[in-house]
């Protein structure tokens, strides 16, 4: 079976184009990681939502008119990486751009559920195109469901991305929750937590620094969790430091992204909106992390009290020694 749908977008065929193939711009619509080889034969991997994983090949590009793809599952659906075709087609009008999409080679089950997720994700591309606040975060990757050690951390991932996104250059000396580090400092933190990670599991990892926050952090996140997602969770992995777990290490991942997505987001004054399913998951994550051998080292300072009333993310915060108000 086909699913077919045409859309109209406020904007030039150029721009169009862009914003369903470049990783930057389909992580404001469409998904919350991308790598993309654009190029006849260039392979893609796109994390459509936690835990989720679309990948395929492209068979045909025409910038600014057309682009054809294979698509599939890495799990799921019964329908494997390159089992369907996509072919998209981009016609300037009075207006802006008439997009017309065309998924081919599908069941009528997968038909169905494939209209859902089309229909979503159009409809974020048209509000991507339309609204000056863009798309906004996606529901659908707020809470995975059923959620592990790696659809979190890419749930944590949105988040934090979200975060980094808003960030601007005035921001960069700013004091963060994270003792002694500055934002950029914080920022220095992370992707080389998320560098050293990659490159324990075998990720081609490459920092660009003094590029974008939210490009560079995206890049090196992707790799890496699309290492540890052909890794799996058995074993241990050499850090260079140490021999750790694979759970501990997913764990650490967790605690970088969605802790370090609360300190810019306090130290820049944004809202950290994140899922109730995702903090309950870290907070377990952090009680198996960090013994107190761990804040000995120095890493952590000791918790820091709550109330009787305090959600999980403040729990999980005050947990990793950070003051809730701060």
């Amino acid at each position: 079976m086909t699913f077919e749908k045409t859309i109209h977008l406020p904007v030039g065929t150029d721009e169009a184009f862009a914003l369903i193939t470049e990783p930057e711009r389909l992580r404001r619509w469409q998904t919350v990681a991308a790598r993309v080889d654009l190029r006849v034969g260039g392979e893609y991997r796109w994390t459509v939502t936690p835990g989720h994983h679309a990948a395929g090949t492209f068979e045909e590009i025409e910038p600014g008119k057309r682009i054809v793809f294979t698509w599939g599952w890495e799990s799921g659906m019964g329908l494997a990486p390159g089992a369907s075709t996509v072919s998209i087609t981009l016609e300037p009008d009075a207006e802006g751009t008439t997009l017309r999409l065309v998924h081919e080679g599908l069941t009528e089950e997968q038909a169905a559920a494939h209209a859902e997720g089309w229909n979503h994700y159009l409809d974020r591309l048209i509000a991507e195109t339309s609204s000056p606040a863009g798309a906004g975060p996606d529901d659908w990757s707020a809470a995975p469901d059923p959620i592990d050690h790696l659809s979190c951390a890419e749930a944590s991932l949105a988040v934090l991305l979200g975060v980094l996104r808003k960030l601007t250059p005035e921001d960069r000396e700013k004091a963060t929750p994270c003792e002694d580090f500055t934002a950029h400092e914080l920022l220095e933190h992370l992707a080389g937590s998320l560098k050293q990670i990659g490159g324990a599991l075998g990720a081609n990892v490459t920092d660009e620094a003094g590029t974008d926050p939210e490009v560079r952090i995206a890049e090196l996140a992707q790799a890496t969790l699309e290492a540890f997602s052909r890794r799996g969770l058995e074993g241990t992995i050499d850090m260079g430091f140490a021999e750790l777990p694979a759970t501990v290490v997913a764990g650490i991942i967790n605690l970088e992204l969605l802790v370090h997505a609360w300190d810019f987001a306090k130290a820049t004054g944004q809202e950290l909106v994140v899922s109730d399913v995702v903090t309950d998951h870290v907070e377990s994550l952090a009680l198996l992390t960090i013994s107190e051998e761990v804040r000995a080292s120095g890493s952590f300072a000791a918790a820091r009290p709550v109330t009787e009333t305090a959600g999980s993310l403040e729990r999980l915060i005050a947990f990793t020694g950070r003051t809730v108000t701060a």
